[in-house]
């Protein structure tokens, strides 16, 4: 029986975990398609997507092509020439256009229980929610935003306090065992079409996202959880709020109340609850202790963190 032959497009660390197993697993990878390098803090120097540093790093030898956009013929005509058996995608970032669609079977390794969750942010999504489980589905690509069949999904239960990178890393190793699972037996899966009526929707995460009021310690701990890479969470003052516990949700306090200070963190109140707060970074600034941010500022138990 002959290797088959895999395109893989994907970015994140997500992504390389799935092209590893694949690797690793001895299937004929032709080649990687991906986000170009992009600028990356204040000198704006370019940093390559995690797969490709992977790569690089490993010494693997694969071609890889970083496209500012599939809809560029030299992108269609080089996959076609390619004559992949299949198109294995994973947080790539970019949906394909019909004309790739047509060239191979396109498999998404999609971070959610399809089709729930559908669109750019699955991950966060559950956290926000939430949710008790989550999982990741294999899904046969169409034209529609993670609207294809259905080829296999599997289960994950979610810790009480898991953040974002943990479950990243933990879908990832799912979705990196069921990719094997699907092509090993691809030809005598039955595709199932999805429900759109239990569909959902997420979008991209913005900025914005991340602004918090001391309102509710639980939905502040929960928003910590899912936004802890990027955005993060921050006041209106854009003070950010780093390596966060929740300590309380039901006692009622004034909002942003520091009620009691330590060598190793602050407590704050909220309206609803209160919070544990070891690490502040003032806006332009390097990351401080909370203690050292509240000795600094000369704030004392009884003042308000805003």
């Amino acid at each position: 029986m002959s290797l088959k032959r895999i395109l893989f497009m994907g970015t994140p660390q997500y992504a390389t975990i799935i092209f590893k197993s694949l690797f690793d697993n001895h299937f004929n990878i032709l080649s990687i398609i991906t986000q170009p390098d992009k600028p990356v803090g204040r000198k704006n120097f370019l940093q390559p997507p995690h797969i490709k540093k992977f790569v690089i790093d490993n010494n693997i030898d694969i071609k890889i092509l970083q496209p500012s956009s599939l809809k560029d013929y030299y992108v269609y005509e080089y996959i076609k020439t390619l004559k992949p058996d299949y198109i294995i995608v994973a947080a790539y970032g970019h949906i394909l256009n019909k004309r790739i669609l047509e060239i191979a079977p396109c498999i998404n390794l999609h971070a959610s229980l399809l089709p729930l969750y559908r669109g750019a942010s699955p991950i966060q999504e559950s956290i926000i929610n939430n949710d008790k489980y989550t999982g990741v589905t294999a899904m046969l690509m169409n034209e529609g935003l993670d609207t294809g069949d259905i080829l296999g999904f599997r289960y994950f239960k979610l810790e009480n306090n898991i953040t974002i990178d943990k479950l990243f890393l933990d879908l990832s190793k799912i979705a990196s065992k069921l990719i094997i699972e699907v092509l090993n037996r691809f030809d005598g899966i039955s595709p199932k079409k999805q429900d759109n009526l239990d569909s959902s929707l997420c979008k991209k995460i913005q900025k914005s996202y991340g602004q918090i009021k001391f309102d509710n310690a639980l939905e502040i701990y929960i928003k910590y959880r899912a936004y802890l890479n990027w955005p993060g969470i921050f006041l209106e003052s854009g003070l950010k709020l780093k390596d966060i516990s929740l300590i309380d949700t039901l006692i009622t306090n004034q909002e942003g109340e520091i009620l009691s200070i330590n060598k190793d963190y602050i407590i704050v109140g909220c309206k609803k609850g209160s919070l544990e707060i070891k690490t502040i970074q003032v806006p332009s600034k390097k990351p401080l202790s909370s203690f050292e941010y509240i000795k600094g500022y000369r704030l004392k138990i009884g003042d308000v963190l805003n």
